[in-house]
């Protein structure tokens, strides 16, 4: 599976403001209900359970909240950087910028596990995030996501 098949271009947002992880994680549901029509307390509820279990902030100002929703048939993706970082209760305590929302079908396979690795993948090599923080728009930072755009 490519990143491609799970992020739209329409999913990528630079700029976002965010004053808190509770206010962003409500955010990343309400757009992501938009997005698949579905239900944003359905969504902000399935990611505070993950986050129970131990923060998806990875490290490097990097978060990858993930759960999986009833009703979700593939995995669906959504790309922000923030204006400014936020605490994120992150493995290294560092505030998070850079965050990739991923909703995954409930039934679990082998597939969906790789969605994760793959986006972990992409986004914990130090030149692609680095990349990510000086795109100018969403589609350059969408670009550099995939892979099509060249890391200087």
């Amino acid at each position: 599976m490519t990143i491609e098949e799970f992020l739209a271009p329409e999913h990528v947002a630079v700029g976002v403001r965010a004053s808190s992880k509770p206010v962003l994680m409500a955010d990343l549901a309400r757009r992501a209900a938009q997005a698949l029509a579905g239900d944003a307390t359905l969504i902000r509820t399935a990611l505070d359970k993950r986050e129970i279990l131990g923060s998806t902030g990875v490290g490097d100002g990097i978060a990858l909240p993930h759960a999986r929703i009833d009703g979700v048939v593939r995995p669906f993706g959504l790309l922000m950087r923030l204006r400014e970082a936020v605490a994120f209760d992150a493995i290294d305590e560092r505030p998070v910028d850079l965050v990739f929302l991923l909703l995954l079908p409930s039934d679990p396979q082998a597939v969906q596990r790789m969605t994760l690795a793959c986006v972990a993948r992409r986004l914990r090599a130090p030149d692609v995030a680095a990349a990510m923080r000086g795109a100018r728009d969403a589609a350059a930072l969408y670009a550099i996501m995939l892979g099509a755009e060249p890391i200087r």
